[in-house]
């Protein structure tokens, strides 16, 4: 990461005064996918868009200014790496479930929180040097009694469990976390207090548009790839490309993904001017990730048995994609946030 950040291609919207070149527009963050899918680095750039599509959001949007010089410079400069730990062992999709609990050590509003919980499928939980906690800071209050505390490197009784085993994206960390006790300071809370669950929500279009910009890239790519290999692996004498069912499934892949590209354009164009909804967010989410699962198992099918081996793009390409319609809300929560909006608005007579 501190190399990425040297090379610019890292904390991209980080403001000129903490070290970053204060550039906003995804359209940039959508040239590093594109690279990083080229280059095959999944793993990486499943970090890089943790960091610059989720955690630095959460740092721009809801730090005071103490709190951006203190946490910022160093996040610029690639030396101070982030997890935000929503997803709990009894709560994923439903984030009403958290039991990660925090209270006042003492009275008034300088007193320090004791925070006590578990999380799990924390993505960089190994490696993060500060976690983003999400904690129920008043029981009584409903949603309205969330609030987000960071939880920083070598604080008592924060306790790191093991590096989960997962099917693919073996180059990243993904672990759980354990609290027992952690006094986290006053000043370390961010946003406001009890508005927690509402700071979480703002931000899942920003998180799955991460998602939308990965799945599109790395499936345009191992496309390209399946297609230079069916013209250069030959079967009875001539291209397997040049087989009319090879050439219907190219076909049918390059037109879903050339008709993908423009969905995804629209909301790149809609989070650039502040418009990018929760429902096109969970629209972009669900389709980009079943399609980013549906080209990598027709490609590795046409590579036949070099596809199984991992040796081949391909068959990385199909272990690491298999996450992205499950995390940042699965394909069956997108589909729930969109059906609910159709009811709403065909009761309101829209």
């Amino acid at each position: 990461m501190r190399a990425a950040a040297a090379h610019g291609i890292y904390a991209l919207a980080v403001p000129e005064e903490y070290g970053g070149s204060g550039e906003t527009d995804y359209r940039y963050r959508m040239v590093v996918n594109e690279e990083t899918a080229r280059a095959g680095a999944t793993s990486f750039n499943m970090t890089l868009g943790l960091q610059d599509d989720l955690v630095l959001a959460y740092l721009l949007d809801l730090t005071t200014p103490e709190q951006k010089k203190r946490w910022l410079t160093p996040f610029a400069r690639g030396e101070l790496l982030g997890a935000l730990a929503m997803t709990e062992p009894g709560a994923g999709s439903d984030l009403q479930g958290i039991r990660t609990a925090a209270h006042r050590d003492g009275p008034g509003p300088d007193a320090d929180w004791l925070l006590t919980g578990q999380k799990t499928f924390i993505t960089s939980a190994t490696s993060a040097d500060f976690v983003i906690v999400a904690a129920r800071t008043d029981p009584a209050a409903g949603s309205r009694g969330f609030s987000l505390l960071v939880v920083e490197r070598g604080m008592p009784g924060l306790r790191r469990g093991r590096k989960l085993e997962k099917v693919g994206l073996h180059g990243q960390d993904t672990g759980e976390l354990y609290f027992d006790n952690v006094a986290v300071p006053a000043e370390n809370l961010i946003g406001t207090e009890g508005h927690g669950m509402a700071h979480l929500m703002s931000h899942l279009p920003r998180e799955r548009l991460g998602i939308i910009a990965s799945a599109y890239t790395t499936a345009r790519e191992v496309y390209a790839a399946t297609v230079r290999y069916c013209f250069e692996r030959t079967a009875f004498d001539r291209a397997i490309g040049d087989f009319q069912h090879s050439r219907f499934v190219l076909a049918e892949m390059g037109t879903e993904l050339d008709v993908a590209e423009a969905f995804v354009d629209r909301c790149v164009l809609a989070s650039n001017a502040g418009e990018l909804t929760p429902v096109d967010a969970a629209k972009g989410k669900w389709y980009l990730s079943e399609l980013q699962k549906r080209v990598a198992d027709q490609c590795l099918q046409l590579h036949g048995g070099y596809g199984y081996m991992l040796e081949y793009p391909v068959a990385r390409a199909f272990v690491d994609g298999r996450v992205q319609t499950i995390y940042g809300g699965s394909t069956e929560i997108m589909k729930e946030i969109i059906g609910r909006d159709i009811a709403q608005r065909a009761r309101a007579g829209g």
